[in-house]
């Protein structure tokens, strides 16, 4: 990519928008108000991500009279000098092996794994009219929503911009408040079950053992049958 062709690329922001934006949609196959308002919420990340990579830097545009000051020697409006970080923090070399690109691109591919097997889960569930206690949803209660989080993160590791900066921890509160909603519809639909499964399955932060055989994949197929 030439320093020229760097940005104005519209067709590069549609076509990354759309391509990320359809992963999200063909793993979570939204179906409820909330998991269209979960791809909502993400798909406006993305737009604004690839809008600022390919399209119009604003942030690089914002901070034009700083980072001149401080990296005279560095032409910001090169593509590849977009990421920010990596001069910042000083890397040396092609952005794209850096390690914080690197660590980018594992956030992300866990983020979509995670996202897919997550929402296979409760999609059955939800199918059956049972609690998703199998697979992500046993180690925590909201893999859905760590899966967007992580996704988003590893972008910001990436790709850093003001307006994606200031939307993730916006769209982490939309998460958590989303989930707390969907916590009261399950506890209104499986009372004492639901309360049960919340004693032992943290939120957020997935177990990394199984404590309790009791609530996993044993008894959940039980509950089915």
């Amino acid at each position: 990519m030439t320093e020229e062709a760097s940005y104005g690329l519209w067709w590069l922001v549609i076509v990354n928008s759309a391509i990320f934006i359809f992963f999200a949609f063909s793993f979570i196959k939204p179906k409820t108000k909330t998991d269209w308002r979960s791809l909502g919420a993400f798909s406006a990340f993305v737009v604004a991500l690839f809008t600022e990579m390919y399209g119009f830097p604003l942030t690089i545009y914002l901070l034009s009279g700083w980072l001149t000051d401080n990296y005279p020697a560095v032409n910001f409006f090169a593509h590849d000098n977009g990421h920010l970080l990596h001069n910042l923090l000083g890397f040396d070399g092609n952005p794209h092996w850096d390690p914080l690109h690197i660590a980018s691109n594992i956030f992300i591919v866990v983020g979509f794994f995670t996202l897919s097997s997550a929402w296979n889960v409760l999609h059955q569930a939800q199918k059956n009219k049972v609690l998703a206690f199998t697979g992500l949803y046993a180690r925590c209660r909201h893999p859905q929503y760590v899966a967007f989080i992580l996704i988003m993160f590893g972008f910001l590791l990436q790709w850093p911009t003001v307006i994606t900066l200031v939307m993730f921890p916006i769209l982490v509160v939309v998460y958590v408040r989303l989930a707390k909603r969907e916590e009261q519809v399950a506890l209104s639909e499986f009372g004492d079950e639901y309360l049960q499964y919340m004693r032992v399955t943290p939120g957020w932060f997935p177990l990394l053992h199984i404590p309790n055989p009791s609530i996993s994949e044993t008894d959940n197929q039980g509950e089915k049958s």
